[in-house]
């Protein structure tokens, strides 16, 4: 679909929420874009909610933060208040009072950005309500959380919460992702799959391919993404492309931990460590690149995997529930099921020109598929649906 169409599909949705009554909408979220953290989920949020400010909604997007504020970002509202944890017990406590004083809007609608842990949304909004849902955290409980404490996350997410969520609409990313949460107990029916956009900036440009033999790594410094697991592996690259080069795109916790590993492996004359970039950094990486890896064992969606597949290059990944989706094995790039093979197959893409530019080009006509104005569309069907649904009741 091309972007004027697209961009006509938007306004028709919006003016279809309009016509339920609908004309603001609050969204609740663990993180905000700015956060030090930040990562896909956040991404997402901002290119959606940017759009839909674009044709007249608005839209007042609540999350947490180190210093309370309120601003304007992209045509919505941001308020940040509360820290990490004390977030999810301040709104809640908010919200229910809202609900009980009559101060929630009839025109107001809720999107609920389940990030781990819920909002219970259902408890204060019970109706013109949608969860947005990447995926299940799982066993990403133990990578943030110290034993017996991960193991409560772990049944707040997938045993209590989803209780409470019986009649909720929610939408997330991929087909892999909606098994997950359909195995937590949030049935079929009302799951809608939405895949992620790619940003009209990641397009392919063989003049500034390297050289030299280079991967790169995108996402968040954290446990979940096991970048050091990724450099264990392209070791054994290394064996076959001794002149392979890695490029770590990002920032976070993980950082002091992956700085180490560079240091105690001597690897710096092989790895760069780049934080985090701005946009034209970050295209400008994917088109240099001849493979974007990840080890990521937890996506709603390979963001970075699709945003390379925009600049013609192909990928290898973990096999996951997130990557599936973001990935044709075999087309676009390479999935692999057990991390020792990660290593060794990138070595054999590396060494394959023909391969991967044959990957290379799926990769551009998969990702042109992936619009960000329709996304936000299709996600404002999903709200009005929800809303209508709702009135039924």
């Amino acid at each position: 679909m091309t972007l004027p169409d697209a961009q006509s599909e938007l306004q028709a949705s919006a003016e279809r929420l309009r016509a339920v009554g609908i004309d603001r909408v609050e969204s609740f979220a663990w993180r905000d874009l700015d956060d030090a953290d930040a990562g896909g989920s956040e991404l997402h949020a901002d290119e959606i909610f940017s759009r839909w400010a674009s044709v007249g909604i608005e839209v007042v997007h609540r999350t947490s933060t180190r210093s309370a504020r309120t601003f304007d970002r992209n045509g919505y509202v941001v308020v940040q208040r509360g820290g990490r944890h004390t977030v999810f017990g301040r709104v809640v406590a908010h919200q229910l009072w809202r609900r009980l004083a009559r101060r929630r809007p009839a025109t107001t609608a809720t999107v609920e950005i389940w990030n781990g842990v819920p909002w219970f949304g259902p408890l204060w909004a019970p109706k013109r309500r949608v969860v947005w849902m990447h995926h299940v955290h799982r066993d990403m409980w133990a990578d943030v959380l110290p034993k017996p404490l991960d193991a409560v996350g772990r049944f707040l997410e997938t045993r209590l919460a989803p209780k409470f969520y019986k009649r909720s609409s929610f939408a997330t990313l991929s087909e892999s992702s909606a098994d997950e949460i359909e195995g937590i107990g949030i049935d079929r029916s009302h799951l809608t799959v939405i895949p992620p956009g790619v940003h009209e900036r990641y397009t392919p440009d063989e003049a500034v391919r390297s050289p030299r033999p280079e991967v790169v790594i995108v996402g968040r410094l954290a446990p979940v993404k096991r970048q050091c697991l990724a450099l264990e592996a392209l070791v054994a690259a290394r064996e076959r492309v001794p002149d392979l080069h890695v490029r770590l795109i990002g920032d976070g916790p993980d950082r002091p931990r992956i700085e180490a590993w560079i240091t105690d492996q001597a690897a710096a004359e092989w790895v760069t460590l780049s934080g985090r970039v701005s946009d034209d950094e970050l295209v400008q990486a994917y088109r240099s690149a001849w493979l974007v890896v990840s080890a990521s064992h937890a996506e709603g969606w390979g963001m970075s995997l699709t945003e390379g597949a925009a600049c013609g290059t192909p990928c290898v990944a973990t096999d996951i529930a997130g990557h599936r989706g973001a990935v044709v094995d075999g087309v676009t790039g390479s999935l692999v099921a057990d991390l020792d093979r990660l290593g060794t197959t990138v070595g054999e893409l590396l060494v394959d020109a023909d391969r991967r530019q044959h990957m290379g080009a799926a990769a551009i006509e998969h990702a042109a598929g992936l619009s960000w104005t329709s996304v936000a569309a299709r996600q404002l069907d999903v709200l009005c649906a929800a809303v209508v649904a709702a009135a039924s009741r």
